[in-house]
Order: structure tokens, then C-alpha cells, then sequence
């Protein structure tokens, strides 16, 4: 059954009521008799099973990923070649 939570307009009094769905709601406040108000407090969720949480206890895996493969570790920027430092000493040097 759910709990529902009442403020009480006059004295401010709060307290909480485990009703049916199907119950009329409390009116009265049973400290001062005032008229009261439902209160509305977040609904708690609880998430059962595993992968909902990065801290969950995963499997560990036989053949671990390795973290480098050969395609990652090939340079993707060519080397300078030195034909091109050449042709600008000579270039330089004749004129």
C-alpha cells in the first residue's frame, strides 16, 4: 500500500498515511483539526539486475580485449624525406 504524505494548513503539521489507492483522502488534521493538504514526494526507483550502473560487477572475460591494435599504432603522417632539403640548399647555392 502506498504512504501519502499530509501538510497541515493551519499548524503546518506533517504526517504520513499508509491508505489504499481507493481510500478517501484524509481531510482533517489529527493534531489540530485544521484541514490538510497532500503532499507529493518524489517516488524512489530501484533498478534490479546487473548493467543499469558503471560500479556493477561485470563478468571478466577469458580472453581479455588487448588496448593497442596494429592499425592504431601505424603513423598516419609521412616523414620528411631529404631530397626535399637538398634541392632547396642547391637551389640557393646556384643562384
Amino acid at each position: 500500500m502506498p504512504t501519502y504524505g499530509y501538510r497541515c494548513q493551519k499548524c503546518a503539521n506533517e504526517f504520513d498515511v499508509v491508505q489504499k489507492m481507493t481510500d478517501k483522502p484524509v481531510t482533517k488534521c489529527p493534531k489540530c483539526g485544521g484541514p490538510v493538504k497532500r503532499m507529493f514526494h518524489p517516488v524512489g526507483i530501484i533498478f534490479k539486475g546487473s548493467g543499469f550502473y558503471t560500479t556493477d560487477n561485470k563478468k571478466k572475460s577469458t580472453n581479455p580485449v588487448p588496448t593497442e591494435t596494429k592499425s592504431e599504432t601505424k603513423s598516419d603522417t609521412k616523414p620528411e624525406t631529404k631530397s626535399d632539403n637538398k634541392t632547396e640548399k642547391t637551389g640557393s647555392a646556384v643562384a
